[in-house]
């Protein structure tokens, strides 16, 4: 064999889309799309002092969960990690993975991660969804680890209504157009196409497709049809959700983490609830009802703008639109539960311990990143919080990204 091609035997997946398996000196491998106990000859295309990444040459003796995908661009665009595998290996995958970032990174030994709740759905699920854009004009999405723009013809992730629209969007005479999305709305009407431009000129758009476009450059958002946002219905709430606000991407399973909140949370009419990092509103819209007051925190002028207009016909709601960093230390309260469902990235030391000093009894930590979330674990515990139920939910079919809703309770003093 070539210096830079092995024969190797991955032993698992980790978290990132890859499986991991051991080169002859010993060091870590890191293969997509490959799978645990299966053969295969690999070419090393990144080379570094304590680990590798490459890409499989050949599969010599497949394993036994191995399937065919369903696209044809997969392997190829990245924007799928685990179509080679049947979706219920995927969720057991998920919660493997899961389970050994709190052991290695949150120093658990036994964590207490439940079963994943599988999306009702496998396929077109994500009511949006973005496209980088190539130099011809064409969408597409990044290959793995790379910035190389793949245009493709066809998607299995997004809605059915969204597959309607992206194929006929003539983009090529868009000056400086770095990316688009699509946010479906209300029954598939209502979608807003988002576009992203570098070049400040001003371009000529025109839309024969029912939707709305906004575009965001150099100069601001500008409204270019329609409306700046869409309605998107969770529980039949209708949500305002901006061109520039964050929502949860799979609304499906976005109603179980609200179904599952509501079931195991201790609300009721003398509750002070927090909802940090608050977005729109999702959760705090239906646990206003059911507790006394609810004080949301979100630093996002557009979310922001957006948890004001959706939570306008409850009472007993507040909303600091500012940095959690900045809020947190500051305030005079005393809440029951503090919800927190911050970026990928987690929550910074400074909120976290702003939260442990606001002494709530229960804490609800919102992840879509396990490495993050063990971290923040790690921390939480050694400040007197102790992650009783880690329930993960699967948000991102065929991908690697793991979501999961932590309950944390105030460890009690030895008597």
């Amino acid at each position: 064999m070539k210096n830079n091609e092995f024969e190797v035997i991955p032993a698992a997946c980790v978290y990132g889309g890859d499986a991991l398996a051991r080169l002859p000196d010993g060091r870590a491998v890191f293969i997509p799309y490959a799978l645990p106990d299966e053969t295969i000859r690999i070419h090393i295309v990144e080379d570094k002092e304590r680990y590798a990444r490459a890409e499989i040459l050949e599969i010599i003796s497949p394993a036994a969960q191995r399937i065919t995908p369903r696209c044809p661009h997969y392997g190829d665009c990245g924007g799928c990690h685990y179509q080679h595998i049947s979706y219920q290996d995927q969720l057991k995958i998920k919660q493997s993975i899961l389970v050994e970032q709190l052991k290695r990174v949150g120093k658990l030994s036994d964590p207490p991660v439940q079963d994943v709740i599988p999306s009702p759905v496998e396929w077109n699920y994500r009511n949006h969804i973005q496209f980088h854009i190539s130099a011809d004009g064409e969408p597409g999405f990044l290959r793995h680890h790379s910035n190389q723009v793949v245009p493709i013809q066809e998607c299995h992730l997004p809605e059915d209504s969204l597959n309607q629209i992206w194929p006929a969007l003539d983009l090529e005479e868009i000056p400086g157009l770095d990316r688009i999305s699509l946010r479906s709305g209300e029954d598939g009407r209502d979608t807003l196409l988002v576009l992203e431009c570098s070049d400040p000129a001003s371009i000529e758009f025109a839309v024969d497709l029912p939707l709305s476009a906004v575009l965001q450059g150099p100069g601001g958002e500008i409204i270019l049809s329609g409306d700046e946002f869409t309605i998107i219905p969770v529980h039949d709430f209708p949500f305002v959700v901006s061109a520039g606000s964050f929502f949860q991407v799979n609304t499906r399973v976005a109603e179980l983490i609200v179904d599952y909140l509501l079931e195991v949370l201790p609300l009721n009419e003398h509750t002070l609830f927090m909802d940090v990092y608050c977005g729109v509103g999702l959760f705090s819209v239906f646990i206003a009802p059911l507790v006394n007051k609810v004080i949301g925190i979100e630093s996002d002028p557009s979310a922001g703008q957006d948890y004001l207009y959706n939570l306008a016909g409850f009472e007993g709601v507040e909303l600091y639109d500012a940095p959690a960093e900045d809020i947190l230390p500051n305030l005079d309260v005393n809440p029951d539960i503090i919800l927190l469902d911050p970026p990928r990235a987690g929550i910074s030391r400074e909120v976290l311990d702003s939260v442990v000093s606001l002494n709530p009894g229960m804490i609800v930590y919102i992840s879509c990143d396990p490495a993050t979330l063990g971290r923040d674990v790690s921390r939480f515990q050694n400040q007197g919080y102790m992650l009783v139920e880690s329930t993960p939910f699967d948000m991102f079919p065929q991908t690697y990204h793991i979501e999961s809703v932590n309950i944390f309770q105030k460890i009690s003093p030895a008597a």
